[in-house]
């Protein structure tokens, strides 16, 4: 005895509460229960749908009900198990009387319609119409709607909250956390959408259930039974009434409770706590339905207790109300010296692009002055824009006191990502690498692209340009630098408002096609990062057109953003090898070594059936790296540009590989390559 005592106590019965309840309700569908079984059961059906409804007016958001479509699908089978129990025991039973499917059944046959089976059966049907009609459609409706709504803004939950990650603002815990339950959010409502169906097919059921047990019940007792008609039609349609308002009033319970469910707006508060705070709040609202209910109430043949009692609580709670707040005490005006209040114009939206620069540069913005920077920076912009195809946003230019006086720096967001030092007053002598001789003055590299330079005087302009340097002013230092930043971090300046302005500017020549795409067969958030993944590797985004013609003819077949990649790529093959051999027909390139291709495709591919990012053995890594940089700078020698060769699953593994210690090496697959150009393989990667 005692070891079963201690097995008991090791059962984790809260895990068998679900199995038990399926298995419990399994049963009824078979074995006849005795009547006080069946008044136990119908009984726990009604507390069970009471429970479901107060806990869904005092949660505080769906997900603290995360449970509930499975108990809608376990609750409607219990109402239908019950209900096929108590037909069998009316069917076999019901000759004795109204008490013969027991206590619950007749109780509700007799005392809630009165013994009177014509209005059961018109409330029933009234519960029925309740139940079916209005809130089970509403809240289905409103499921579907929540499902669809919540599906469509996972994409920017899910990058507002690696924003935040990136920021620093949240953990990788809290980011977790977050996705975790934005993917429960969804679930939540998509199943909901589901389960609403079980609800309007028990609403079906219960009247084809009421007709099957009140024809089927005539028969029985007036054939089988001996019993007169106007008997048997007494008796087995109060059963069957009976057992129908048992069943249908937990239905229409729990369908509230769906509709409560499905409709509650996350703000933090239960239901009660929301329509009471929020319909009572307004004393002037009361005020006014107050004197409305109190004019009707003067109306002579209107109901003048009813009108004129509620208007009196109305207007006393309203009174009530006013006496309850505060006095406001007239503050005196602020002070000169006093802060002003902080409010949302305090805060500073970040730059998406600044330029800050040190006190001494700020002549160079100064028009007064002859400063010409500003205008540089209006050509630069408009120059990215004709070459890349989108603008950028405008350089927010400020003085920043806390760099050093010659110092300049350029930052995207907030974050500096380039910085460089000018000297107002001198120009700069840059070598390009075939200068006759030296020139005097401040030795110093060049910001833009780290080559020798010096700073010089005015007066040595000529003679600098004699010997081949190239001279060039402060504004332009900064301005070339700032070009340089812009196309090597083109992908981070595009964002969502920029893509959406190219979309309406495409839009205004090519509806149709914007309408076709976007969002039909790919959405915005997708279509951006497609655009960034060319920008990244400096392909120009010019032709838009030719970008979403190509995305309508794969879109519908892969959603993967690295081969929609390809595509375009592929498609903008002509236009991407003119822009690197501008004029050739017989192009220079790299090719990747046999055995080496085999190895990496063979990682890869490794790689990807493990479920694996995509990553090569470190060794080989580090050979490639190497080789790679060796490789670039010897084409870069040679006078050639630095362009590798590889096959269409390699290159964009290779490209990204690559790009930190071969910046310059662009990597193109063969299919890029245009029909009338020829190939002249110049090195090889990894012999």
């Amino acid at each position: 005895m005692d070891s079963i005592l201690r097995l008991l106590r090791r059962i984790n019965w809260h895990t068998l509460a679900a199995p038990i309840l399926v298995i419990m309700i399994l049963a009824m569908l078979i074995i006849p229960l005795p009547t006080f079984l069946l008044d136990i059961f119908f009984t726990f059906n009604i507390s069970l749908g009471l429970i479901i409804l107060l806990v869904s007016l005092y949660m505080t958001k769906p997900l603290e009900f995360s449970a509930f479509p499975t108990a809608l699908l376990l609750t409607t089978l219990l109402r239908l198990s019950l209900n096929v129990a108590a037909a069998r025991i009316i069917l076999l039973h019901g000759q004795n009387g109204t008490g013969a499917a027991g206590v619950v059944i007749e109780s509700f046959g007799q005392f809630v319609v009165g013994g009177d089976y014509a209005v059961g059966i018109i409330v029933f049907a009234i519960l029925v119409i309740i139940n079916f009609v209005v809130i089970t459609k509403g809240a289905g409706r409103i499921a579907e709607v929540s499902a669809r709504f919540t599906l469509d803004a996972m994409p920017g939950k899910q990058m507002a909250i690696d924003a935040d990650l990136n920021a620093g603002l949240i953990d990788q815990q809290e980011a977790q956390r977050r996705r975790q339950e934005i993917a429960q959010e969804a679930d939540f409502f998509g199943a909901m959408d589901g389960a609403s169906k079980f609800v309007r097919g028990d609403a079906i059921a219960a009247i084809l259930i009421l007709f099957i047990n009140l024809i089927g019940g005539l028969i029985i007792g007036v054939w089988q039974h001996g019993l007169s008609l106007s008997t048997a039609a007494h008796d087995y349609t109060l059963l069957s009434i009976g057992d129908a308002l048992v069943a249908q009033i937990p239905a229409l319970v729990i369908s509230i409770a769906a509709g409560i469910v499905v409709s509650t707006v996350n703000t933090g508060t239960d239901l009660g706590s929301q329509l009471l705070g929020e319909l009572l709040r307004n004393d002037e609202a009361l005020i006014v339905v107050a004197i409305i209910f109190a004019l009707l109430g003067l109306i002579p043949g209107m109901p003048h207790i009813p009108f004129l009692g509620a208007a009196l609580v109305l207007g006393g709670y309203a009174w009530w109300r006013r006496r309850q707040r505060p006095k406001e005490v007239e503050s005196p005006p602020p002070s000169a010296s006093e802060p002003e209040e902080v409010n949302w114009d305090s805060v500073e939206p970040v730059d998406p692009l600044g330029l800050e620069l040190g006190y001494r540069l700020i002549p160079l913005v100064d028009k007064g002055s002859g400063g010409e920077l500003l205008a540089r920076i209006r050509g630069v912009r408009k120059k990215y824009a004709q070459d890349f195809g989108f603008l950028v946003p405008a350089v927010h230019v400020r003085d920043n006191l806390e760099l050093r006086p010659t110092l300049y720096r350029i930052t995207i967001r907030g974050v500096e990502v380039a910085s460089g030092e000018v000297l107002p007053d001198l120009l700069l002598a840059i070598d390009p690498g075939n200068v006759l001789g030296p020139l005097e003055g401040t030795p110093t590299r060049d910001p833009s692209f780290g080559l020798p330079a010096v700073w010089i005087d005015a007066q040595s302009r000529d003679k600098a340009v004699a010997l081949g340097y190239t001279v060039v002013d402060p504004a332009t230092v900064i301005a070339t630098h700032l070009h340089q930043v812009l196309q090597q971090r083109a992908a981070e300046l595009l964002g969502r408002e920029e893509v959406e302005g190219l979309l309406s500017h495409l839009a205004v020549r090519s509806p149709k096609l914007v309408e076709d795409v976007i969002p039909k067969l790919l959405s915005v958030d997708r279509f951006k990062k497609i655009l960034q993944n060319l920008l990244r590797e400096s392909v120009p985004i010019r032709d838009l057109r030719t970008i979403v013609e190509t995305l309508a003819e794969h879109a519908a077949e892969s959603q993967d953003v690295d081969a929609l990649t390809a595509a375009v790529r592929q498609a903008l093959g002509p236009y991407i090898v003119q822009n690197l051999f501008a004029g050739q027909n017989e192009l220079p390139v790299a090719v990747l070594d046999a055995t080496l291709e085999q190895l990496l495709h063979d990682s890869l591919r490794n790689s990807s059936e493990h479920g694996q990012s995509e990553q090569i053995e470190p060794g080989l890594a580090q050979k490639v790296l190497e080789k790679a940089g060796t490789l670039m700078q010897q084409m870069e020698a040679n006078g050639m540009q630095p362009v590798l060769l590889a096959m269409g699953p390699l290159r964009g593994f290779l490209a990204r590989f690559l790009a930190r210690s071969a910046p310059r090496l662009r990597v193109l697959s063969y299919g890029e390559i245009p029909d009338n150009k020829r190939i002249r393989v110049v090195g090889t990667l990894g012999a």
